[in-house]
Parts: structure tokens; C-alpha cells; sequence
């Protein structure tokens, strides 16, 4: 071979050599970018899990005090069963605020009654006998609409991370979504690289023929 052939043979290997390392750098940097953009999403994953497991300790002594204001709700309807129902109204009956307005009042209807003369009279026993009853049934009353609050609080609570792991769910489903747009971006420019390379390549070499042709013909 000529020397002529020689450097037109020459000039399409480097060619090719070039127009193929060159794909490869293209093809290496889709995948940087691609693994790149896939860590950045997890990572941002892991945060939005470590915000949401923060709000949800924030929020669970809360979503704890709704449960514990049910429980004693359902004890006072009897749902537990009579031992139960009879334990929650015996609290009631025990607690020291009950006792303090039991005092209270038998003390003011004896003393209304002491100072009218009617101290051992029938109405002031009957009233004696119905104001302790009544008392309770009003404190039960009582009793169960402030569960009921601690029950609001603790529904509120349990809607908060709720609705936290919702929006979590949304996000993550969206990140999810990049990663999968990250990769598929990352093989379609990989191939693209590599097509670019394989018709470089073949460029090159076909550049090359007809001046090989023309120098043997």
C-alpha cells in the first residue's frame, strides 16, 4: 500500500477512534447525569420520610389522648360491659371534684333549711335524697362531653398525619416518577451516544473509500 493509501486508511482510523471515544465520554456523562439526578430524588425522599416521622412524633402524644378520651366515652355507655361502666361511673363518683360540689351543696341545703326551721323536715331530706343523684348523672354528663374534647383533639391529630403521609405519598410518587424519567433519559442518550459512535465510525470509513477506490483504480 501506498503511502497515500496508507494516510487515507490512517485518517479514518483515527477518525473513528476519535468519533468512538468520543461516544463513550457522551454516553458515560448521560449516565453521571442520570445516576445524579436518581440520588438527588432519593435523598429528597429520605427528608420528606424524616419530616413526616418528626410531625407524626409531634403529633402522637395527641392522636394518644383521642384514643384514651374514647376508651373512657365508650366505658360510660356500657360498651365494655357493665363491670367496666360501673368502674368509669365510680370514678366520677370518687374524684375529688365531685365530692367538693356534693359537699357544697348538701351543706346549702342544710343550712337553706336550718334557717327556715325545716331542718328535719321531709322536704329537706328528699332533697338531700335527689341532689346526690342528680349531681352524679350531671357530673357523667359532664365527664363524657370533656372526653368527647380529648377525642376532637386526638381525631384532629390523626387527620394532621394523615394528611401528612398523604402529601408524602404524592411527593414520593412524584420523585418516583423522576427517577424513572432520570434513567429511561440516561439509556435513551446512552443509545443515542452509541448510534452517534457506530455512523461516526462508519463515516469515517466511508469517507475513506472512494479515495482508496480511485487510488486502485
Amino acid at each position: 500500500m501506498s503511502f497515500v493509501a496508507t494516510a487515507v486508511v490512517g485518517g479514518a482510523v483515527v477518525g473513528a477512534v476519535a468519533t468512538s471515544k468520543a461516544a463513550k465520554k457522551s454516553a458515560a456523562a448521560a449516565d453521571r447525569a442520570s445516576d445524579a439526578q436518581t440520588q438527588q430524588a432519593y435523598a429528597a425522599m429520605d427528608q420528606q420520610q424524616e419530616q413526616f416521622q418528626r410531625v407524626q412524633d409531634l403529633l402522637n402524644p395527641y392522636v394518644q389522648v383521642g384514643y384514651e378520651g374514647l376508651r373512657g366515652q365508650q366505658a360510660l355507655t356500657g360498651i365494655y360491659g357493665d363491670d367496666a361502666q360501673r368502674w368509669a361511673v365510680g370514678q366520677v363518683e370518687k374524684s375529688p371534684y365531685f365530692s367538693g360540689l356534693v359537699k357544697q351543696g348538701e351543706n346549702a341545703i342544710l343550712q337553706n333549711a336550718s334557717a327556715t326551721g325545716g331542718l328535719r323536715g321531709g322536704n329537706t331530706q328528699a332533697a338531700l335524697a335527689q341532689f346526690r343523684p342528680n349531681m352524679l348523672a350531671a357530673a357523667i354528663d359532664q365527664q363524657y362531653q370533656r372526653l368527647g374534647g380529648m377525642v376532637n383533639i386526638g381525631q384532629n391529630a390523626a387527620g394532621g398525619v394523615g394528611n401528612g403521609g398523604q402529601a408524602m405519598a404524592n411527593s414520593n410518587s412524584n420523585l418516583l416518577g423522576q427517577v424513572g424519567a432520570a434513567q429511561a433519559g440516561g439509556y435513551l442518550a446512552q443509545g443515542r451516544a452509541q448510534a452517534q459512535g457506530i455512523n461516526g465510525i462508519a463515516s469515517a470509513f466511508g469517507a475513506a473509500a472512494p479515495q482508496l477506490a480511485g487510488y486502485f483504480n
